[in-house]
Parts: C-alpha cells; sequence; structure tokens
C-alpha cells in the first residue's frame, strides 16, 4: 500500500483504539449482555421511568459497540482487498477499497466525536455565561462579541436559545449574560468552552487606533432534570431581587422582577431576569443554581479521574484557553490543543466545532496538558 493509505489506516485504528478504550470494551460488553437479559424481564416495565431510562442505555450501547466492530470488519476488508488487488495487478480493485478506507476515516471520525458526547450530563441542554473582564468598555465589547458568536453557533447546530440574564454595559456591550442553550447534546458541545477567552485589536473606542487586549470568561453548566436530586438549604441562600435592565418594556424597568440568589458555602451566583413575573425569575434561578452544583460535582469527578476539567479562574493573562487576534494579523487560536484558524470572522460568527471537537478530543484521550505557545 502507498504511504497516504498506510496512514489512513493507521488513522483508522488509532480510532478505534480510543472508541475501545473510551467505552471500556470488556466491561461495556458485559453491561450490554445484561440489558438485553434485563429487556427481556417481564417486570421491567412496572417502573415506566426506569425501563426507559435503561432501554436508552441499551440502545445508546449496542450503537457504540456495533460501530465499532464495523469499523474493524471495513478496515480488515478493505485491507485485504487492496492486498490481493496489488498481488493481481487489478488497479480499479485497489482505487475502490482505497476510496472506501477513505470514507472509512470520516466515518471513524464522526463515531469518536459521539463517543466524546458519550458524558453523564452530555445529552442535557446546557446553561452558559459570559463575564466581562477588568478594561471597562473594551472587555464589555468583547463579552458581548463572544455571546452572539455562541448564539450563531448555537442556531447553526439547531439549538434553541433563551436568554435569561443581561447586565448592559455603561457605553456599550455586556458586563454579564447567561442563555439557555436547547438541544440534544448541548452541554456536551459546549463544556469544554469553559475559560478565559482573549481578544487583540485595534480598538474602535479609542481616538487614537491603538491596539488592545482584552479578556471576558466563558462558564458552562448543564441543566439537570428532575431524575438527577440537588438537596439545597435554603437557609445557605441568600436571595436578591432588584430591576431588569435593557430593554422590556415600562414593567421590567420599575419592578424588582429580576432575581439573584448566592450560594454562601460555594460562592456561586445565579441570577435570572427573563420573566416579567419575579416568582417565575426565581424559579429558574433556583433551576440554574441546581444545574451549577450538578456542574460541580461532575467536575469533582473528572478531577478524581484525572481528566481536564475546566475552571474558572482569574479572568485576565495566563488564564486563556484560546486567542483571537484580528490585528495587525489574523488568527484564532485555543492554548489547550494547538488547533488554528486564520477566519476570526467565521470563528466570531459561529464556526467553533473544529476546536470544541479538538478540545473534547483531547480530554477523551487523557487531557494531558500540552505546551502551546500563545500569540502575540
Amino acid at each position: 500500500m502507498r504511504t497516504e493509505i498506510e496512514n489512513v489506516v493507521d488513522e483508522i485504528k488509532q480510532a478505534i483504539s480510543l472508541l475501545r478504550r473510551h467505552l471500556d470494551w470488556d466491561q461495556a460488553i458485559r453491561r450490554l449482555d445484561w440489558l438485553n437479559n434485563k429487556a427481556e424481564d417481564p417486570n421491567l416495565w412496572n417502573d415506566a421511568s426506569e425501563a426507559q431510562k435503561l432501554m436508552r442505555e441499551r440502545q445508546q450501547l449496542d450503537d457504540s459497540i456495533s460501530g465499532v466492530k464495523a469499523l474493524e470488519r471495513q478496515l480488515t476488508d478493505n485491507v485485504e482487498l487492496i492486498e490481493m488487488g496489488e498481488e493481481e495487478g487489478d488497479q480499479e480493485i485497489v482505487t475502490e477499497a482505497e476510496n472506501a478506507l477513505k470514507a472509512l476515516k470520516t466515518e471513524a471520525g464522526r463515531l469518536q466525536v459521539e463517543a466524546m458526547l458519550s458524558g453523564e450530563a452530555d445529552g442535557n441542554d446546557t446553561y452558559l455565561e459570559v463575564h466581562s473582564g477588568a478594561g471597562g468598555t473594551e472587555s464589555q465589547d468583547w463579552a458581548n462579541m463572544l455571546l452572539r458568536m455562541y448564539i450563531r453557533w448555537a442556531e447553526k447546530q439547531g439549538f434553541k436559545v433563551e436568554v435569561l440574564e443581561v447586565h448592559e454595559g455603561e457605553e456599550a456591550g455586556i458586563k454579564s449574560a447567561t442563555i439557555h442553550v436547547k438541544g440534544h447534546n448541548a452541554y456536551g458541545w459546549l463544556k469544554t468552552e469553559s475559560g478565559v477567552h482573549r481578544l487583540v485589536r485595534i480598538s474602535p473606542y479609542d481616538s487614537n487606533a491603538r491596539r488592545h487586549t482584552s479578556f471576558s470568561s466563558v462558564w458552562v453548566y448543564p441543566v439537570v432534570d428532575d431524575s438527577i436530586q440537588i438537596d439545597i438549604n435554603e437557609s445557605d441562600c441568600r436571595i436578591d431581587t432588584y430591576r431588569s435592565s435593557g430593554a422590556g418594556g415600562q414593567h421590567v424597568n420599575t419592578t424588582d422582577s429580576a432575581v439573584r440568589i448566592t450560594h454562601i458555602p460555594s460562592g456561586i451566583v445565579v441570577a435570572c431576569q427573563q420573566e416579567r413575573s419575579q416568582h417565575k425569575n426565581r424559579a429558574k434561578a433556583w433551576d440554574m443554581l441546581r444545574a451549577r452544583l450538578y456542574e460541580a460535582e461532575l467536575k469533582k469527578r473528572e478531577e478524581a479521574a484525572n481528566a481536564e476539567a475546566a475552571s474558572k479562574t482569574e479572568i485576565g493573562w495566563g488564564h486563556q484557553i484560546r486567542s483571537y487576534v484580528l490585528q495587525p494579523y489574523q488568527l484564532v487560536k485555543d492554548l489547550r490543543t494547538g488547533v488554528e484558524s486564520t477566519d476570526p470572522d467565521s470563528v466570531l460568527n459561529g464556526d467553533v466545532n473544529e476546536f470544541m471537537e479538538a478540545a473534547l478530543a483531547h480530554r477523551i484521550s487523557g487531557g494531558a496538558d500540552v505546551e502551546v505557545a500563545d500569540i502575540d
């Protein structure tokens, strides 16, 4: 086989190895056997909710195992076809098998992405917060750009977006905002976006047209459903009401309908001003707090397993996960994976899947830190 096809074969083998490791192959086979036996138990549906949960797990596990087995079978078949074609001098068979291997590589990549979105809460909806860093109008404008980027990304994925809270900047942009992204695997896709994002550009707010560096942070946490029990002691929380800011009509601006809840033991703060009713905003804020506490527990589990977990840190130098340079050249670079794009306009319009997939792959492969130089 030619070197190009040898590389394709090696990449497929590597993908199969990663998929097997991610599934914990032997354990997955035993679990599927148990679920298949459980499905034949006539008493299973006595608890419809539990039965549906087990059947969903069974289908997902069966799809994952079948996908890996199909990859292995097609890889073996096409490699053998190439060897046979070369022995017999049949170039048509060789070309056909090589094309099949290239298509198989694409399929292996798709399965890897699906495997990377199989965590406990990955299939859930998600909350996403954006907070501006120090720097006033500059960082507030940058926070607004990031918010727009994620909304555009979500729309391209076919997700629905609900804006829960926006704290407007004094002159432009936003100080903070929270959105609710609704769609299958919304949290799984967005979870690696938590961290500090850095922007370098010629400031539109500087009359001397100087280059400015701005920072904003993103925080992502999953929406939790009723099957996940999160106990919160209300005496550990401080609840504040305030007037909603921004557009929304006379009622929004003249009543204390917005709600902020501070969980004192953890320091977690959530806020909601989306509804006109304080009662509805309060209920939504409690849901957000439960989600934040659940996300914190997921993070602890990942850290215990030596996985790379997104962390909320100081919004400034040394903590950024990605840099976006608009002047004097154009480049977006992820500082965890080294993935780059020379088209920041597309990235800021929501084309961030390449960065998300690389970060997910980085996490599934063990999440070890890599030395990636930042850009000026």
